[in-house]
């Protein structure tokens, strides 16, 4: 049995989302092949999702000098660590969003911040940074107006942050071109829904 979480980072619903709709098919396929594993569902834009800022750091910084911690400290400090161990615990992860003027949504750089700690999913050597978690899986479903075949900022970001935490087996589908070619919008969305339902069987 694997844990599979999935981050979903597009604020629309499947009905209004082409990264959402191929998302959608690959959970069903996936739950019909692999029943007995677990799925947890993350909502980046409905959740609370803390971001790096000043509040974040001066809390890091009381807790390490064992000052006494005001509530508002508290609840982003073990919201953040939540969503770090909830990574920890995952076997695959699969993330859906759309390009955004070339990158990803906020909401999503900001969940990748809690996940990408120190002495948790990598840690600094001599040799320099080595990822610590090189057993987990990665499927990213990207939904692009234009084609770019995977060279786009937002899909080599995620692809060279995940390598840094040490994760290489990464998938990615994307839905690509749909603004180009809008007399073609269902064969490609229906291309990547096929490819993301095959994929299932074996992810």
């Amino acid at each position: 049995m694997a844990n599979v979480l999935v981050i979903k980072a597009h604020p629309l619903t499947a009905n209004e989302s082409r990264s959402l709709t191929v998302l959608e098919a690959f959970v069903d396929s996936y739950k019909e092949k692999q029943p007995t594993d677990v799925i947890i569902v993350v909502d980046i834009f409905e959740e609370e999702i803390p971001e790096i800022d000043k509040a974040l750091f001066e809390a890091w910084g009381d807790a390490a000098s064992q000052k006494e911690l005001s509530p508002e400290q508290i609840a982003k400090l073990t919201r953040f660590n939540e969503l770090t161990e909830q990574f920890l615990n995952a076997d695959k992860i699969v993330i859906a969003n759309a390009l955004w003027n070339l990158g990803i949504p906020s909401k999503l750089k900001a969940w990748i911040d809690t996940v990408v700690v120190n002495g948790k999913t990598f840690k600094y050597t001599e040799n320099g940074p080595v990822g610590l978690v090189p057993g987990k899986k990665l499927l990213h479903i990207q939904s692009n107006g234009g084609e770019y075949g995977g060279s786009d900022p937002s899909a080599q970001y995620i692809k060279t942050i995940f390598n840094f935490m040490g994760v290489k087996e990464i998938q990615q589908i994307f839905v690509e071109a749909v603004d180009h070619h809008p007399e073609k919008a269902e064969e490609i969305i229906g291309l990547a829904k096929e490819k993301a339902t095959n994929l299932a069987h074996t992810f």
